[in-house]
C-alpha cells in the first residue's frame, strides 16, 4: 500500500532526509519501506503494518520537535535518539498503535537550557541521561558520572559550573584531572608549571572557551575566579564556595579520590566524570569503580551511569564504541 506523509516545516524535513535527501536508505533500512521523496512529503510504500510504522514514527518526530525549546540546534541526533526509543524489547520495531509509542522515553524534550555561551547559543541537554546529570548537579552535593566518550560529562559539568558563578551560587571554578599520558610516554616536558600540566587539561580549556571565550577565561584565571591544576596539587585545601570538577577520574587512584572527596567545603558542588574503559593505569589501580560501589546510597551523592545512546559526538564515535564493546573479549587476556 502507499500513504503519504508531509512534513509541516521545510527545516525538519531536511533534517529528517538529510541534505540532498541522503537519510532515506537509512530510514528504508530501519522501517523496511520505499520511501519517494516529493516536496516536503515522503511516499510511503510497504506492507500495511510497515507503512503504518513509517507513519507512526514520523508523526511522532514531528510531535518532539513542536515540543522542543531547542529546535535551532535540532539535529538527526536528536531524531536518532528518539525513534531509538520505540524500539521494542527484542530490538525490532513496535507494532502499529501499540504501547511502545505511547512511552514517555520516546516523547522526551529538554525542559530549561543549562547556559547560554558567550556567543548568545543556548546550551541544552541532548538525552534524558544528560538531563538526569544536570538536575543531580544541582540537587546534590557531590555527582559522579560514568560512561563513554562523548556523552557530555565534562563539558555539562563546565557549563553548569559557568552558570552557578554567574548566578552566585559558587564563587569560583575548580577543575583538575591526573596528569596521566594516555598510552603514550611524553617524556621530559619543558616550560613552567602551566606549561608542563596545559596537555593533559586541554579538553578543560576548550570547553571553557566555548562556553564563556577565551577572553573571560583569561580573566577568571588571572583573577583566580577559575583554577586549573592536577589533583596532585588539592592535598591539603579546603575548597569552600565552589564548584570542583574532577575530569578523567578513572586515571585516579583509590588514594587520590579518597584525598579528593575530602577537600570538599562550605557551600560547594563536586561533579566527578571518568569512563571505566578508558583507564591508563596499571591494570587494576583505577580506584573510580571502587569508589562508586563505596558511596552507593549516600545521601547528597549521586552517580549518573551514560550509555552509547547519550553519545553526543559524531554519530560514527557511537558505532565505534559498539564495536570495540562487541570485541572486547577478544582482547581480554585469559588467565
Amino acid at each position: 500500500m502507499d500513504e503519504s506523509f508531509t512534513f509541516q516545516e521545510e527545516s525538519l524535513y531536511q533534517t529528517v532526509c538529510g541534505i540532498g535527501d541522503s537519510k532515506l536508505p537509512l530510514w528504508e533500512s530501519r522501517l523496511n519501506v520505499k520511501l519517494i521523496p516529493r516536496g516536503k512529503s515522503l511516499i510511503i510504500q510497504g506492507s500495511e503494518d510497515q507503512v503504518q510504522v513509517a507513519l507512526d514514527t514520523f508523526h511522532k518526530v514531528e510531535e518532539n520537535f513542536k515540543r522542543r525549546p531547542d529546535k535551532a540546534d535540532y539535529s538527526f541526533f536528536d531524531i536518532d535518539y528518539l525513534v531509538n526509543k520505540v524500539k521494542d524489547s527484542s530490538g525490532g520495531w513496535p507494532i502499529p498503535g501499540s504501547s511502545d509509542f505511547q512511552k514517555e522515553g520516546e516523547t522526551w524534550t529538554p525542559r530549561d537550557k543549562i547556559f547560554v555561551t558567550f556567543k548568545g547559543k543556548p546550551i541544552f541537554p541532548r538525552t534524558k541521561n544528560q538531563e538526569s546529570f544536570v538536575d543531580s548537579l544541582h540537587k546534590n552535593y557531590i555527582t559522579i558520572a560514568m560512561g563513554p566518550a562523548g556523552t557530555g560529562k565534562t563539558f555539562l559539568s563546565i557549563a553548569s559550573a559557568c552558570r552557578m558563578m554567574q548566578t552566585g551560587e559558587v564563587e569560583r571554578l575548580i577543575l583538575t584531572r591526573p596528569a596521566v599520558e594516555a598510552g603514550e610516554n611524553l617524556g621530559f616536558l619543558p616550560g613552567d608549571l602551566t606549561q608542563k600540566v596545559n596537555p593533559y587539561l586541554r579538553p578543560i580549556y576548550d570547553a571553557l572557551h566555548e562556553c564563556i571565550g577565551f577572553e573571560k577565561t583569561s580573566e577568571y584565571l588571572q583573577v583566580g575566579k577559575i583554577e586549573i591544576a592536577p589533583i596532585a596539587f588539592m592535598r591539603g585545601r579546603t575548597l569552600s564556595h565552589s564548584f570542583i570538577i574532577l575530569d578523567e577520574a578513572q586515571n585516579c587512584t583509590l588514594p587520590q579520590l579518597k584525598m579528593f572527596l575530602t577537600r570538599f567545603g562550605k557551600n560547594s558542588k563536586m561533579a566527578i566524570s571518568g569512563d571505566a574503559t578508558q583507564i591508563d593505569l596499571a591494570h587494576g589501580r583505577s580506584g573510580l569503580e571502587k569508589t562508586v560501589y563505596t558511596l552507593r546510597n549516600l545521601n547528597g551523592i549521586e552517580t549518573i551511569f551514560f550509555g552509547r545512546e547519550d553519545i553526543t559526538r559524531h554519530p560514527i564515535v557511537e558505532s565505534i564504541v559498539r564495536r570495540f564493546e562487541e570485541n572486547e573479549s577478544l582482547f581480554t587476556k585469559k588467565t
